[in-house]
């Protein structure tokens, strides 16, 4: 049985999985209930998620946390978050699992509020779905293509894949693999991914194949470009 919860001198009402509030409404009662670790409003709904396992959730999470960092740390100018809350929206406040944006004073579409959350729209959000049901590859997938999230990655991980979406002309449309299975960011050169070693677990070969994209001419440029020095 859900209890309200004291703040002030009123009683703030519970977030609840279902509940559709104003994003005004969704960060009061978030912030009236410091005891939940996650809670997300998407199209106007809120989603408090379950308990998270390991091998579904977890562990995956980590290894796209060790591929995006490898990236970010050789990237100056590009920022990481994990779990980070985005103001996408006045109907959508999620939390993705990663976040990968570009520093705003160097031309980042998003920036970090006042009171230091993300808003506006990252350019890449990664998210670990249970499968291809999941909210993440619909109501969300539809909110990030809406605020122009420029690439959005799905790991499904009961079925074994990944799916990297890039937004062009306003749609998501896939980006596919090369022969080698790898994939390359079309938002941040040099990010390439060895798809089939990810899926494998296989993160020797993922961070060997990311760093042939940290030396390749397009991710030296990009860093120039970051750094002011060149026009790209």
């Amino acid at each position: 049985m859900s209890v309200s919860v004291e703040h002030g001198s009123n009683k703030v009402p519970p977030l609840e999985s279902g509940d559709r509030l104003t994003r005004y409404e969704f960060e009061r009662r978030y912030h009236a209930m410091p005891h939940v670790q996650k809670a997300e409003l998407i199209e106007g709904v809120v989603y408090v998620p379950s308990p998270l396992r390991f091998r579904s959730h977890g562990q995956p999470h980590g290894n796209l946390i060790i591929w995006l960092g490898t990236y970010k740390v050789s990237t100056p100018g590009v920022e990481l978050g994990d779990n980070a809350t985005v103001r996408l929206d006045l109907d959508n406040e999620p939390q993705p699992d990663v976040v990968l944006l570009i520093d705003e004073k160097l031309g980042g579409q998003a920036h970090i509020s006042d009171d230091d959350y993300i808003e506006g729209a990252p350019e890449l959000v990664a998210e670990v779905a249970a499968s291809s049901a999941a909210i993440d590859l619909h109501d969300k997938k539809r909110a990030y293509r809406r605020n122009g999230v420029q690439e959005y990655i799905v790991w499904q991980i009961l079925e074994n894949k990944l799916d990297w979406f890039s937004l062009q002309n306003g749609e998501y449309v896939l980006l596919e693999a090369d022969a080698d299975g790898t994939i390359k960011s079309w938002v941040f050169p040099g990010l390439w991914l060895a798809m089939p070693a990810l899926l494998a677990g296989e993160m020797t070969k993922v961070l060997a194949v990311l760093q042939q994209g940290l030396k390749s001419q397009e991710h030296s440029e990009f860093v120039q470009h970051l750094s002011g020095q060149s026009q790209y």
